[in-house]
């Protein structure tokens, strides 16, 4: 009785807003990510007079940068499970070639080149996960030797040299929501497209907060809900009149609309699935997930295949945008990938991660690379920047676990004790493991964990 006081004496005001997304130390880390997130966008916006938030800016944004949120959302689900993958960029470049070829010597209609595409990534995926979690091989010594494989490869089929695509494929890479209806000065697809979103966003509110009344769980108050909605929403729309009053003949990109798709198919399925649970359960402790019935080999296998898929697609989507395919495609996309993951909350030690955290983490690093050349800064420097907001951003995660304690903003929002953090973080991204009907399946623990 005199916790349940204390706790709702230290309720109300801004320790309410701590409700907004959720709790506990995990969602705090990504809460604070996404307030760097807009404190980066609003510093580059004052410092480039404005030219952040151009409408042509904001299409180049996505379109250059949807490849390494493509690979962020699965490499998320790599290192939730206590993996890395280092070899994407060069499964992505050599998929890319292949797909190019396929299509100017081979003849392909280019809805079969995306198939085979992606089917080649399902082989490189099946091939690596079998390595992983089969024969004991640890995640970071396959995909190292995949980067080298699949580099070469890429180099020997296309003889070092560029393969250009037909313009029919550069629609999913470089290609807009199409214009139609009256004349509004903005793209009407980019309107409606904005206007789905807004609705949904207050529909998944009010499902939420019925949901939580029906189970008699702690909810946030009315008024956060309302204030979480309209800001929201607010951003949304602000969003779509950028994106929708762009240059005649550009919008919303249809690689940003596959990237959408592909947000809301995986955070579904981390959250909401068995396969998702087993995920999280086998990088939070894998012993404990054996003993509940978890089938590590098949988790591990199916996580490395799903990276390479993603992959594939993220080659395909950067080819069709430059229109050619070429030797030096995706150098440097894995190392891109993986800070997103970890700038976006991700533990270091498995376990803990979200698609929508690394996705935003991906655009700290989109938005960091674009402002700093918008105001003339040489990539050197660019280096050197990323590489210390990569290094502070883990270091805030270690620091914080060897505490044991919230993060600076579960402070703010809370400022709970060590263990309650702890179990709140452990609950709200480890779901509990739902148990396989034979337990004793394919169990045994592979050697790379």
């Amino acid at each position: 009785m005199t916790t349940q006081i204390a706790e709702k004496k230290k309720s109300g005001g801004i320790r309410d807003l701590g409700k907004m997304f959720g709790g506990g130390q995990s969602t705090g880390r990504q809460f604070g990510i996404l307030g760097a997130l807009v404190v980066i966008i609003v510093l580059f916006e004052i410092l480039t007079g404005g030219k952040t938030l151009e409408s042509v800016n904001l299409i180049n944004l996505v379109n250059q940068n949807v490849y390494v949120l493509v690979l962020a959302i699965g490499m998320v689900m790599v290192i939730i499970a206590g993996h890395i993958d280092l070899s994407v960029g060069s499964v992505a470049a050599l998929v890319g070639i292949i797909v190019a070829k396929s299509m100017t010597e081979w003849h392909f209609p280019w809805p079969v080149a995306i198939v085979l595409g992606l089917v080649v990534g399902v082989v490189i995926g099946a091939w690596q996960g079998w390595w992983v979690a089969y024969v004991g091989v640890p995640a970071f010594i396959v995909t190292l030797a995949g980067m080298l494989i699949f580099r070469g490869l890429n180099q020997l089929i296309g003889n070092a040299n560029t393969i250009p695509v037909p313009d029919d494929f550069t629609f999913i890479g470089g290609g807009f929501l199409p214009e139609w209806g009256p004349d509004t000065g903005f793209n009407n697809s980019t309107l409606l497209l904005g206007l789905i979103i807004a609705v949904v966003i207050a529909l998944l509110e009010v499902r939420t907060r019925r949901n939580q009344t029906k189970m008699g769980s702690e909810k946030a108050p009315l008024w956060v809900s309302v204030f979480k909605v309209v800001v929201l929403d607010a951003v949304v729309i602000y969003a779509t009149l950028l994106f929708a009053g762009g240059r005649v003949g550009t919008s919303f990109p249809v690689s940003g609309i596959i990237l959408g798709v592909l947000v809301i198919l995986y955070s579904f399925v981390t959250r909401n699935t068995i396969f998702g649970r087993h995920i999280y359960a086998v990088g939070g402790n894998s012993h404990a997930a054996e003993l509940s019935g978890v089938k590590i080999k098949r988790v591990n296998f199916y996580v490395m295949m799903n990276m390479s898929v993603l992959a594939a697609l993220a080659g395909m989507i950067a080819v069709a945008r430059s229109v050619s395919s070429g030797p030096q495609d995706g150098l440097g996309w894995e190392l891109d990938a993986i800070a997103a993951v970890f700038i976006g909350g991700a533990a270091v030690s498995g376990g803990i991660g979200t698609v929508a955290g690394s996705i935003v983490g991906g655009l700290v690093i989109a938005v960091l690379n674009n402002g700093l050349q918008l105001l003339g800064v040489t990539s050197d420097k660019v280096q050197i920047i990323k590489g210390l907001v990569l290094l502070i951003a883990v270091g805030i995660d270690v620091y914080s676990h060897r505490r044991g304690g919230p993060s600076l903003i579960g402070r703010l929002f809370g400022g709970r004790g060590a263990k309650e953090t702890v179990a709140d973080a452990a609950g709200a991204e480890r779901p509990a493991v739902v148990p396989t009907s034979d337990p004793a399946e394919d169990s045994s623990r592979s050697l790379t964990s």
